[in-house]
């Protein structure tokens, strides 16, 4: 994997500056470097880059703008940017950001650069990393970024079901975890809803599996929406629905994403993954609104609509990981249009009912500047999935609460695991941010990794 952290004796230093600490680092530099400041107009607004001759023309070092510490909002990710701006070389933080923790590591993130298909140079800057900094936990969690933007980036003739167990093989083969994986037909008897979803493609649906760590440490079970592309079904999406419907499996990237960084930070887990992975796609044998299903939990599942489909691969692998009581349930998945519509792209919402997993999720979101949100599992909404022909809808009629009822129906296949945490993610930057790329992102996964970390570490 790529690092971007190199040591140096002359690496080009990077000075943080804000509006109200410009006016005495103004100062402090030599007085050519002050003009040029001054004739470029630099004021350290946030994002502001300049970087500032040495007599011989080199770079001497580089202004770049922060918030102050008493502006309404802060961008811990700032630096981020950074990668984009700087001329090639070695560079180093010459004093503290906000965070140089996040610093770095937003430093690394916004190296990150999709090249699958096109020659697109990676930004050829390094960073000594700052002092007290854990480098290879930076590293592991960048990469472990990366890989889930890779995944989701990767365009769904490319990234199809059976692709997508590919890369979990190769996930688990790297870090010496057991794979096992049910194809196609074999899925109708034990996992009928994840079966139902997926056999209208030609891309035969699948289950994967993955085990690692010692049986006798706490079970942590994480479940991944791998929904290849939806199309929505019979309910079909219109074109500009369809358009970025290759991040259906935003889910699955960031549980490996999760996984990966579990492993290679060896946490004292008995991991499990377990993905659905499946294309929605239209043809003759699609499943119909109003077909019912029974469920691998005995639950009878009627389709209020076809393109809730996610919930239902989850409901089946769910039901699989809770027979197995795990301390710790998680599931990830790109669920909701609602979700968008309540909290943005950026701010997917969160579910349990325990209260010590809500607050420590909450507490990680901010420290690790990977934002979530409380939701409630509302107990009043949970009779709107009532079906007058099966057990369940998975879709009522009516906008209402869309994520919540999301939520409250995965719940009905959660009844053995100590603790559920459910997590409706977006999976995807529409526009650039430092640090941030458009496209596929890694959501949830970091504040969740350090939950981990402090519990299991």
């Amino acid at each position: 994997m790529f690092s971007v952290f190199e040591t140096s004796s002359d690496a080009i230093p990077i000075t943080f500056v804000t509006k109200s600490s410009w006016e005495a680092a103004r100062e402090a530099l030599p007085p050519s470097q002050r003009q040029f400041a001054s004739a470029n107009g630099f004021t350290a607004n946030p994002g502001g880059y300049l970087a500032l001759p040495a007599p011989d023309g080199a770079i001497a070092q580089v202004l770049f703008g922060l918030e102050d510490d008493s502006s309404r909002s802060r961008d811990p990710f700032r630096a981020g940017a950074l990668p984009g701006l700087l001329p090639p070389g070695i560079y180093r933080f010459a004093n503290a950001p906000h965070d140089a923790r996040l610093a770095a590591l937003a430093f690394a993130l916004g190296c990150y650069r999709f090249a699958r298909y096109r020659r697109v140079d990676r930004p050829e800057v390094r960073l000594v990393p700052p002092v007290g900094i854990d480098t290879a936990e930076i590293i592991r969690i960048a990469d472990a970024a990366m890989l889930a933007r890779d995944l989701i980036n990767t365009p769904a003739n490319d990234m199809g079901p059976e692709q997508l167990a590919a890369a979990a093989q190769d996930l688990a083969a790297e870090f010496g975890a057991s794979f096992a994986c049910t194809i196609g037909d074999d899925l109708e008897t034990n996992f009928p809803l994840i079966h139902a979803v997926g056999m209208a493609s030609d891309r035969a649906p699948r289950l994967i599996d993955i085990g690692w760590g010692d049986p006798a440490h706490p079970k942590v079970t994480l479940v991944g929406k791998g929904v290849c592309f939806d199309t929505g079904g019979l309910d079909l999406k219109p074109s500009s629905g369809m358009l970025i419907m290759k991040k259906d499996m935003g889910g699955a990237a960031n549980v490996l994403a999760l996984a990966r960084m579990v492993m290679d930070a060896k946490l004292k887990v008995r991991l499990r993954v377990l993905i659905p992975a499946v294309e929605n796609a239209v043809a003759g044998n699609a499943f119909h609104p109003l077909d019912i299903f029974t469920s691998r939990k005995g639950i009878t599942v009627e389709i209020g609509n076809t393109d809730a489909e996610g919930r239902l691969v989850l409901a089946d692998a769910l039901a699989l990981a809770d027979e197995e009581k795990p301390d710790l349930l998680i599931d990830l998945g790109t669920l909701t249009g609602a979700a968008r519509v309540a909290l943005g792209p950026d701010l997917p919402p969160f579910y349990t009912n325990d209260e010590t997993l809500a607050a420590d999720v909450a507490r990680f979101a901010v420290k690790e500047n990977d934002p979530l949100w409380r939701m409630p599992l509302w107990p009043p909404y949970d009779a709107w999935l009532d079906s007058k022909t099966a057990t369940i809808t998975n879709a009522p009629s009516g906008g209402f609460a869309g994520s919540i009822i999301c939520a409250l129906f995965l719940q009905r296949f959660v009844e053995q695991a100590k603790s559920w945490l459910h997590v409706d993610i977006y999976g995807w930057t529409p526009s650039a941010k430092p640090a941030r790329p458009e496209g596929g992102e890694c959501q949830a996964a970091r504040a969740i990794y350090a939950l981990l970390s402090e519990r299991y570490g």
